[in-house]
């Protein structure tokens, strides 16, 4: 099959004729229709330290997609072939405490698909059946490829309650504008979003219903002032991954308020926790998506009408992989997302 590998310790990737994946008992193999490319992806692309310590080479990367199941496992219930479906990308240990009390999304020795082993850029994909989400016929191919990131964002903007809660979101990177819409859709009152990029800023406003601010020429602290919220935010979410926003955040906030925090930082931050104590603030991590809590969230909100369409600006075919990545490295784009169907093999399954 035709995939896009890791193939060498340096820069960029390689679009290269590989071995099919042999789905075990208990996996499911899909035929790849639709790919996202994600933030992980661009780390992986650049080579950079994180990158280089994390994922072998070679190696098939990628796990953002959607497809359809062209064979399943001898032990496989629950799923047939021509079933569309996604996938829950972190791969669990059953033994471990956390996921033995049922918290899948908490085991330290979960794995990823597409850095720990092989991945979606390609045209077939083996998973465990475990992990395989079904899509309704309602969300298009496209849309089904990024549920992965917008489970991220629902996992952020759904930790605390939204009802009524004026939010501030700290980035509009795609998953930041994504939980901006999320909140917007959940019931919080306004959303405000700030980045030092205007065009980001842009986006965001196309997605979804928020009040944008440059905070390269006004920081969030004195933009709630100006718009009415002397005390401050009540709730806000860390998506920028930035120090400087992070700190910002938490000098905006409201006393008793709440931070989600799903940017991760390249460095060590240092922060004010002199304000974290006398605002009396709640900090709460996020990574990846609760499983399998988030993906009935998230279905259940496209299906009320949450719309994040117009995160995904380019769909492009997967050979022109090495544009939508330079899209993504402009920060111009929105979601790229890549078309695998038409590159199948004659004869393939």
């Amino acid at each position: 099959m035709l995939a896009l590998v890791k193939a060498q310790s340096a820069a960029g990737l390689s679009l290269l004729q590989v071995e099919d994946p042999r789905p075990g008992e208990d996996e499911v193999l899909i035929r790849v229709r639709k790919t996202g490319i994600c933030g992980t992806d661009l780390h992986i692309w650049n080579w950079d330290d994180w990158a280089s310590r994390h994922v072998p080479v070679p190696l098939v990367i990628g796990h953002e997609y959607m497809g359809e199941i062209v064979e399943v496992g001898s032990r496989v219930k629950g799923f047939q072939i021509g079933d569309r479906v996604t996938g829950e990308g972190h791969l669990i240990n059953i033994d471990s405490c956390a996921a033995r009390a049922g918290r899948f999304h908490l085991d330290p020795h979960s794995r990823s698909v597409g850095i720990d082993r092989p991945g979606a850029f390609a045209e077939l994909l083996a998973l465990p059946a475990f992990n395989v989400i079904r899509l309704p016929d309602a969300i298009d191919d496209e849309l089904g490829a990024i549920l992965d990131p917008l489970g991220n964002a629902v996992h952020t903007a759904l930790a605390f309650d939204l009802a009524g809660n004026d939010v501030m979101v700290m980035g509009a990177g795609l998953i930041g504008v994504m939980a901006a819409a999320v909140a917007r859709h959940a019931g919080a009152g306004r959303v405000f979003i700030g980045d030092i990029q205007q065009s980001r800023l842009d986006l965001a406003c196309r997605v979804a219903d928020v009040v944008p601010i440059n905070v390269s020429q006004q920081t969030p602290r004195e933009a709630a002032r100006s718009l009415g919220l002397k005390h401050g935010f009540p709730l806000g979410f860390e998506m920028s991954g930035s120090a400087t926003g992070l700190e910002q955040l938490i000098q905006a906030m409201a006393n008793g308020g709440r931070v989600a925090c799903l940017g991760l930082p390249s460095t060590n931050v240092t922060l004010d926790w002199a304000a974290v104590v006398l605002k009396s603030l709640h900090i709460r991590g996020i990574y990846g998506r609760e499983m399998f809590e988030t993906w009935r969230r998230t279905l259940s909100l496209i299906g009320s009408g949450l719309n994040v369409r117009k995160i995904i600006t380019h769909c492009l075919p997967a050979e022109r992989f090495a544009e939508g990545f330079a899209a993504m490295q402009s920060g111009e784009a929105g979601k790229v997302v890549l078309s695998w169907d038409h590159l199948r093999t004659s004869g393939r399954v």
